[in-house]
């Protein structure tokens, strides 16, 4: 009887974990929108931050755009950098819960790609490969805002 319960106890909770590990690490907190985007719902303080990070590959991309033409290749390097992966620091797991995985495979990628530009400018010197990285790099941004939005959670 006590290992019966135990059985039942452990699928429950393995069951519940398994639940929360899909809506923590692949769903995330989305609702379709009225555009036929995905809309990622969050509360106005971590739209915030996400909006934040997005201007910062903004302002990024500029100023690579700005250096590579200048042949300014420490300033692309520094540029790019500070887009990379060091940019998600602080991000508060409760942010990264709210995301689906597409975003978010898309969103690390594009932090990648940012440190492999700087890494790449920084060794070889050639604003032209930088240039390509950048347009592939664009590639996520272009996709990402094609499927999706960040709404504001209603709380």
């Amino acid at each position: 009887m006590r290992s019966k319960f135990c059985c039942i106890t452990t699928m429950l909770l393995l069951l519940l974990s398994l639940a929360m590990a899909y809506k923590f690490l692949w769903q995330g907190e989305v609702a379709p929108a009225s555009d036929g985007r995905t809309a990622i719902l969050m509360p106005a303080s971590e739209r915030d931050l996400v909006l934040k990070e997005m201007r910062g590959f903004l302002q990024a991309v500029q100023t690579i755009l700005s250096a590579t033409q200048e042949e300014a290749m420490q300033r692309v390097v520094e540029s790019a950098r500070q887009a990379g992966m060091v940019a998600r620091e602080g991000m508060p797991g409760s942010l990264v819960g709210r995301l689906p995985a597409g975003f978010k495979k898309l969103g690390f990628d594009t932090h990648r790609r940012f440190d492999n530009l700087a890494l790449d400018a920084e060794q070889l010197g050639d604003p032209q490969h930088s240039l390509q990285q950048l347009a592939e790099l664009m590639a996520n941004c272009v996709t990402c805002h094609a499927a999706y939005r960040i709404d504001l959670l209603d709380e």
